[in-house]
């Protein structure tokens, strides 16, 4: 496939969709379609991508639904309901037929069942209750909850806190759901985004700006020790740096890509190097799993010249985009990126980046 659409939200009041053609090396803007305020979170339906959800993220938080044609037009909002809080930073539909969505300021969060059509959402749901996350109380944490992600592994729905310093694992009770279990994380670390990667549990700490690993515990509270911890951050870094990890992507297997590189990117949200440079996307496999060697490599840091690196996602397998990433800052000007995944996914190199928008938070590939 030659042309891709891609859709992009961000801190503003419209979600924007691009066409990227791989041949030509161009990513243009096609559309700004209006949207709640802050639509900074975009996620698709489960096996349908003519739909899309957008996180609100403001005071007053809110998830709406839109349909989307294949060549990126976006429809008005269909549905929109209460995040329940303040600032919902994530948001992803559920193979439960459910939408979860996490607001960061709150220390809270919702699941709500769909309608079947999957443009609805059943506000009234029992299920649909507002799930308030332990205010956390060690002297390092943060001393507020701040839910960032929702990750579904088999039954449970996992949480990274990234003020409490936890990862929480939810399960359904009669219909409702309800933390039933937590997966410790080192002190001061803020975990914001987590993978699975076989019975691995990779997680992403944005105050640390670090990458563990560790076995998934056994449900519902089990432990399990921290296998290996790296730093992300790049070895020269400009005066006056500061580090916030934000992404983390491990793409699935396939012929053409046989190992499981981990992409993480990084966010300077101190001063940037005045070369022009900008932030990295740190590419690192897990190598020697299941023996006392196993560890997280680093096999290289990607300059991007992105200022901020918030969002960045791999295009789908099934027409080919699983070659490319895209990624953009959510400060700057410097716009949306779009790198060809090279040497069996261990490096990136740039194919096309536009500047019309100069900053983005998330994408979907359609």
């Amino acid at each position: 496939m030659v042309n891709f659409t891609i859709l992009a939200g961000g801190y503003d009041v419209f979600i924007a969709s691009y066409l990227f053609n791989s041949d030509a090396g161009s990513l243009s803007v096609t559309g700004r379609y209006t949207s709640g305020a802050n639509p900074s979170w975009i996620t698709p339906g489960i096996n349908n991508r003519s739909i899309l959800y957008a996180t609100n993220e403001d005071p007053s938080g809110a998830l709406q639904s839109f349909t989307v044609t294949p060549d990126g037009v976006l429809s008005s909002a269909i549905n929109t309901i209460s995040s329940g809080g303040d600032s919902p930073a994530f948001a992803t539909a559920l193979s439960t037929g459910q939408a979860a969505v996490m607001n960061y300021n709150s220390g809270d969060g919702r699941i709500v069942p769909l309608t079947d059509d999957g443009l609805g959402f059943d506000d009234f749901a029992p299920s649909a209750a507002l799930i308030k996350f332990p205010v956390p109380t060690a002297p390092t944490s943060e001393g507020v909850s701040h839910p960032h992600m929702a990750l579904e592994h088999g039954e449970e729905i996992f949480i990274p806190d990234l003020g409490g310093d936890m990862i929480w694992r939810l399960s359904q009770n009669n219909g409702n759901w309800a933390i039933t279990g937590s997966i410790p994380q080192p002190p001061s670390s803020g975990p914001r985004h987590i993978a699975i990667l076989g019975d691995r549990l990779l997680t992403l700490h944005e105050l640390a700006s670090t990458l563990t690993v560790q076995p998934i515990p056994a449900s519902p509270n089990g432990t399990s020790e921290i296998i290996d911890q790296v730093s992300i951050i790049p070895d020269e870094t400009p005066a006056g740096a500061s580090y916030a990890a934000a992404e983390i992507l491990i793409p699935k297997t396939t012929s053409k890509f046989t190992t499981p590189y981990i992409y993480v990117s990084n966010r300077n949200v101190g001063t940037q190097d005045p070369s022009g440079k900008g932030d990295s996307i740190a590419i690192f496999e897990l190598v020697d799993v299941g023996t006392p060697n196993e560890n997280l490599k680093l096999i290289r840091q990607v300059f991007t010249g992105l200022d901020q690196i918030r969002g960045m996602e791999i295009g789908l397998e099934e027409n080919g985009g699983d070659e490319f990433l895209i990624a953009a800052g959510v400060a700057g000007s410097a716009g949306t990126v779009v790198y060809r995944r090279v040497d069996g996914g261990s490096n990136l190199e740039e194919i096309a980046r536009n500047l019309d928008i100069p900053t983005r938070t998330s994408f979907i590939w359609l």
